[in-house]
């Protein structure tokens, strides 16, 4: 079956706002926030609009089916055997991250991640009454080189009070898929400390380099399972983040009670609409993957060539995702290059101080060849 990844969509419709594409002006291309301009799988629209026509919209709950199906993906993708009953599905991400501080720290303690980092993972600790403790990756040694993780340095950030780790596999937003001998280092360090892991592994089906496969931090390390919290969803493998549905994995019961108990009366139920869209997701779209991920391996080539031609720019390819860290430090841009771009060059990219590193950006490449180009050529009439 083809599918089509080439069609620029109407984004900017005026009765469905979109962040992406509604947040800047009009004349602005955005490559900023992480949603792709496709369309999701054909079998997911299937099942949405046959759950529409049914045309009643009560309070549903996680079926049989979807547990059964994020078993089988597991099992098949990832070689790690899961229960059902290890599965609570919630309306997010971002929000399973507060959840975990609430639940297994107390006011006071650490929470801990590395940076650069998706924004959010930063303000945690902030909002749930904790200590933020940050550690930095180690840069690329060398043009071409990725990024890092920096053991010395993660270790050294950890005190007596550091209780929990925020950790993101494959990286966002270096695109860094970890090493079994990084992922050792770090098992050793979560045990040697006594830490709890809060795994987001929200991009683990979009790793681009074609003989790869994700291996759950949990299941790499089954000793350590029962103090790791694994987070998936399939709103960035099959562009549905917009029915807001997630699940923590927890093998552990009591860390499961916990983590359950803590959001009660916080968070609403699941996203019923979320819920069908993940069932048809995780059992039909496997065919649809494959081609999106041809597609993004084709983009990254084009934007390392753009890359290329940039005096004072850089980037490590991703290895997975479909966003870009770029370093513009360089470059000759200021401060904040992110906004001089978005001036210069009406393009929004996701300004590097949010992740905890100025002087980079974070860019979007998720959208159609003829949209990347738009982009990219604005770009180089700035940096080239």
């Amino acid at each position: 079956m083809q599918f089509d990844f080439a069609t620029p969509l109407a984004r900017r419709h005026p009765d469905w706002p979109s962040q992406k594409w509604q947040r800047y002006d009009q004349d602005v291309a955005p490559l900023w926030v992480a949603d792709m301009d496709f369309r999701s799988p054909p079998a997911v629209i299937d099942a949405l609009q046959a759950r529409v026509s049914h045309g009643v919209f009560g309070y549903g709950v996680v079926s049989d089916g979807l547990r059964e199906a994020l078993c089988a993906w597991s099992r098949e993708h990832y070689d790690w055997s899961i229960e059902p009953e290890w599965q609570h599905w919630l309306p997010g991400v971002v929000p399973a991250l507060h959840l975990a501080s609430l639940a297994f720290t107390e006011p006071g303690d650490g929470i801990l991640t590395v940076t650069p980092i998706y924004p959010p993972f930063l303000k945690v600790a902030e909002r749930t009454g904790r200590r933020a403790q940050t550690a930095a990756l180690a840069e690329p040694a060398a043009p071409g080189e990725p990024w890092r993780l920096d053991l010395a340095a993660l270790e050294a950030a950890i005190t007596p009070e550091t209780r929990l780790l925020l950790w993101c596999q494959p990286h966002n937003p270096t695109g860094r898929v970890w090493s079994i001998e990084e992922l050792e280092g770090l098992a050793e360090l979560v045990e040697r400390h006594d830490l709890l892991v809060v795994s987001d592994e929200l991009h683990c089906d979009l790793l681009l380099d074609e003989s790869a496969r994700h291996r759950p931090l949990a299941a790499l390390f089954p000793a350590l399972a029962a103090r790791i919290i694994t987070l998936w969803a399939p709103s960035k493998t099959f562009n549905l983040a917009g029915l807001t549905a997630a699940c923590a994995v927890i093998p552990d019961a009591e860390r499961r009670r916990q983590f359950i108990a803590a959001g009660r009366g916080l968070l609403p139920d699941v996203n019923l609409m979320g819920l069908v869209a993940a069932e048809a997701a995780y059992r039909h779209g496997e065919p649809w993957r494959q081609a999106l991920l041809e597609t993004l391996r084709g983009h990254r080539v084009r934007l390392a060539e753009a890359v290329a031609g940039w005096p004072g720019v850089s980037m490590s390819a991703p290895q997975s995702t479909y966003l870009a860290w770029l370093d513009l430090r360089q470059a000759g841009l200021g401060e904040s290059p992110q906004r001089l771009l978005l001036k210069e060059a009406r393009v929004a990219l996701s300004d590097g101080a949010d992740f905890g590193w100025p002087g980079f950006v974070r860019l979007n490449f998720g959208t159609t060849r003829t949209q990347l180009d738009e982009a990219l050529d604005r770009l180089d009439r700035v940096l080239a």
